[in-house]
């Protein structure tokens, strides 16, 4: 599977001598090239679900479809079971939250945040935190929550 060689003798099964010297056939064997690229898909595919920031939770159970992506890396906000209070993966305390989420919003384009509460946190601490980040200029607040819950529609689930 390399470069071979082609040999000019009319097809007739003598060999020439002189000016009919073999010349070396020019085709890509592009068999290595693929091989490489459908490892590298797959290195790429198992490796892209571990590169999602969070801090581990327990997420409630819902019907709810995904919500679509965007360009820019989503601000995520977690609340912990213990009550804590994360950005990104680094914690915050409650008085200084809306001061660092200001700061935040402003070097942001997109108003967009997702925040993800441990299902043992009480209703009241999570619009706690939802109010902090209204206050903080981000309006578009997404609820993170896993799927398979039930469907409340009569349906099954």
């Amino acid at each position: 599977m390399g470069a071979g060689v082609i040999q000019k003798n009319g097809g007739n099964g003598r060999k020439r001598r002189g000016r009919g010297r073999a010349r070396p056939m020019s085709e890509i064997n592009v068999t290595p090239f693929v091989d490489v690229m459908l490892v590298l898909l797959i290195i790429f595919m198992v490796a892209a679900p571990l590169m999602t920031v969070g801090v581990p939770v327990e997420l409630p159970k819902t019907a709810a479809n995904a919500l679509p992506g965007e360009e820019e890396e989503p601000l995520t906000v977690t609340v912990t079971a213990q009550g804590e209070v994360m950005i990104q993966t680094s914690e915050v305390p409650r008085d200084e939250l809306v001061a660092k989420l200001r700061a935040i919003a402003t070097e942001r384009d997109s108003t967009r945040v997702y925040l993800r509460a441990d299902g043992a946190v009480p209703y009241s601490d999570v619009m706690q935190v939802m109010g902090a980040l209204n206050r903080g200029g981000f309006a578009n607040i997404g609820l993170v929550t896993d799927t398979g819950g039930p469907e409340l529609d009569g349906q099954g689930g």
